[in-house]
């Protein structure tokens, strides 16, 4: 009888992973997609640490996964959405609590780092005014990155802060040796939800921190483009019809205004416009008399000033007429 070949430590660990992915996919219904790039493993395991309870965090190789997944596809075709996200250095986080809490919780744990050279910076890297520490000596290597300095108190101080990196840049040697000089781990890598599979769909995780108003106004920007497009074009829908009823109505509403047509819904305006007009036609005779007095009064000539009469005390200086 031939003996059995004793397994590999590797086949060992892949019938492990493998079992594994089939306990999570039976029985947890959402996936977090995560990007774990420069990403430790004891930062891993303190991540680990903070979902126990409420989710599970799982690496291993992508072709692994596909291959579980795609025999999952027969007994859940829902699946078959997580298959074209399985590339690149991911991990899954499995859950069935609330999505927004477990990807809080997976984001919240960061760790500083250094700048490595090679790597795209993930924000914005700003180097602030002030003393470095540094002495005059390495003034130059400044000046080679367009750094503005001077000397104060025996070290080389910064004039202005200066905006190192930008977000998306490639970092180069000289930003990694500048920080490192200057002993400043502008970085934080953690985990990064890229995307979330939920109930056979999957989205991006920026939909996570949509609230119930944002989700109403976006759901009812899109009902008015409808509506207009509808009344634009003259094909009328459900998103339509309200306006289509109000034009109506303000049309015959009109019609009855103008003409001796009435009918029940116009009845109460036409009655508001009868009083309106009645009130207006009102007025003028009431304020009739107080305002004919300020018109005599401007009808009447103004007096001209007397002249002063001639008492006969003599004519002219002199004593002439």
């Amino acid at each position: 009888m031939a003996e059995e070949v004793p397994k590999s430590k590797r086949r060992i660990r892949k019938e492990s992973l493998k079992a594994k992915l089939d306990r999570m996919l039976n029985e947890y219904k959402n996936v977090l997609i995560c990007s774990v790039d420069n990403v430790g493993s004891n930062q891993m395991q303190k991540v680990r640490i903070a979902l126990r309870g409420k989710a599970e965090l799982l690496m291993g190789k992508n072709t692994l996964f596909r291959k579980v997944v795609r025999e999952h596809i027969q007994t859940n075709p829902q699946l078959e959405a997580l298959l074209p996200h399985i590339w690149g250095n991911i991990g899954f986080v499995f859950t069935n609590f609330d999505l927004k809490v477990v990807r809080e919780m997976v984001l919240k744990n960061k760790v500083p780092a250094a700048a490595k050279s090679g790597t795209l910076a993930p924000t914005d890297v700003f180097i602030p005014p002030g003393p470095t520490g540094l002495d005059p000596g390495q003034t130059a290597f400044f000046q080679a990155l367009n750094i503005g300095t001077k000397i104060a108190r025996g070290s080389i101080e910064i004039i202005n802060q200066v905006h190192l990196i930008r977000k998306g840049e490639k970092v180069t040697s000289s930003h990694v040796a500048l920080l490192t000089k200057l002993d400043i781990k502008p970085f934080f890598y953690g985990i990064v939800v890229l995307r979330v599979y939920e109930g056979g769909s999957v989205y991006e995780a920026e939909v996570l921190d949509l609230n119930p108003a944002d989700l109403y106004a976006k759901f009812f920007a899109g009902v008015r483009k409808i509506s207009a497009l509808s009344l634009a074009i003259g094909y009328p829908t459900i998103a339509s019809l309200p306006h289509i009823l109000g034009n109506g109505f303000r049309k015959l509403l009109a019609i009855s205004l103008a003409t001796s047509y009435e009918f029940k819904e116009a009845k109460m305006f036409k009655d508001a416009a009868a009083s309106g007009a009645s009130a207006a036609a009102a007025a003028p005779a009431s304020s009739g008399s107080g305002a004919a007095a300020p018109k005599a009064e401007a009808a009447a000539p103004k007096e001209e000033p007397e002249e002063e009469e001639d008492l006969g005390l003599g004519g002219g200086l002199f004593g002439d007429d």
